[in-house]
């Protein structure tokens, strides 16, 4: 497969420095670039490499970054070479349909074009929407409801009653529906809540590996359109997340939250039970979130607080650390 360097930024809605006539036939890094190939220059640590790479075009925001060399000039060079990608490297969508070693329910209603693996199990009254694909060993759980042209990869796990909307994502070994965490003590140790609620997932959400989402006690956990969660997230019973928010590997967000849209989670965050955080939050990484917050900006440190006093509070504390050990050199002389 290849294109000229017309077509790509046709394609990426992008401007020509050079040749438009350069055919490329693939895309490479541009730290190891490949002749032939289209790279691009998303972070500026990485300038120290176009002059030696060997990428024949490279994809920029500026075109004095190429000094001569051919490429292409966008806004966003990330969003364009995943553009690139997709033209070079397209999804193959065939229906490869039931497979003799899987499991489907006679009550089961599955629609056209469906790929199911070996191994995997339907249980009664599962909706499987067209175009969707269920891989190798997942389960799908009675009376749950999944969308059209879905990846639901290996050994996933959906529980009863579980909808997810149409074109999302599900990696591997990820559960969705499990109980929540919901226990009150007695006399006798610790009684545990029924979980009798559901999960709904919206459209076009992508879930990492290995996480896990719960089900709300009573009532949904919701995880609103566009929304993508790395690998191993955890999301409580009763959580209620927007539209369009970004969470990374290993955050845990306990029951009962409220996540509004546009909301992004460094890596290991965290978010205490009962608590509301406004839309376009930031919340930066191994922070911990102890209260509502009203969104907007970006928060830090544990208890999470707008980022601009906790450096602050930072600062203060370098600087008591500095002169405790200039009195104690004074001590001990």
């Amino acid at each position: 497969m290849k294109f000229t360097l017309k077509s790509i930024a046709s394609s990426i809605d992008g401007e020509i420095s050079g040749d438009p006539n350069l055919e490329i036939i693939g895309v490479s890094e541009i730290q190891n670039g490949l002749s032939g190939t289209i790279s691009f220059l998303g972070n500026h640590a990485y300038r120290k490499y176009m002059d030696s790479t060997k990428a024949s075009a490279v994809i920029v925001t500026d075109e004095k970054f190429l000094s001569g060399m051919n490429g292409i000039i966008v806004k966003n060079p990330q969003l364009a070479i995943a553009k690139v990608l997709s033209m070079f490297f397209p999804e193959e969508n065939k229906s490869k349909g039931i497979h003799p070693n899987a499991f489907v329910s006679a009550s089961a209603k599955i629609g056209k074009n469906i790929t199911i693996e070996a191994g995997a199990v339907i249980e009664p009254g599962v909706t499987i929407s067209n175009g969707t694909f269920i891989g190798a060993n997942s389960y799908i759980g009675r009376e749950s409801k999944i969308g059209s042209k879905c990846k639901i990869y290996q050994n996933v796990v959906v529980y009863h009653d579980v909808q997810i909307g149409n074109n999302s994502t599900i990696h591997a070994s990820t559960v969705i529906g499990c109980d929540g965490y919901g226990f009150v003590k007695d006399e006798d140790g610790y009684f545990k809540i029924p979980q009798k609620g559901n999960v709904l997932i919206g459209d076009n959400v992508e879930i990492g590996a290995n996480s896990v989402i719960d089900r709300a006690t009573i009532g949904q956990t919701i995880i609103g359109n566009m929304t993508k969660l790395d690998n191993l997230v955890h999301i409580g019973h009763n959580v209620q997340i927007g539209n369009s928010c970004l969470i990374t590997a290993q955050v845990g967000i306990a029951g009962s939250v409220k996540i509004r849209d546009n909301c992004s989670f460094g890596g290991q965050s965290g978010v205490v039970p009962h608590v509301e955080i406004g839309p376009e939050s930031t919340i930066a990484s191994k922070s911990g979130v102890t209260k509502s917050l009203t969104g907007g900006e970006m928060y830090g440190g544990f208890p999470a607080r707008p980022i601009k006093e906790q450096n602050k509070r930072d600062a203060v504390y370098i600087e008591v650390l500095k002169i405790k050990k200039k009195l104690n050199q004074l001590n001990t002389n």
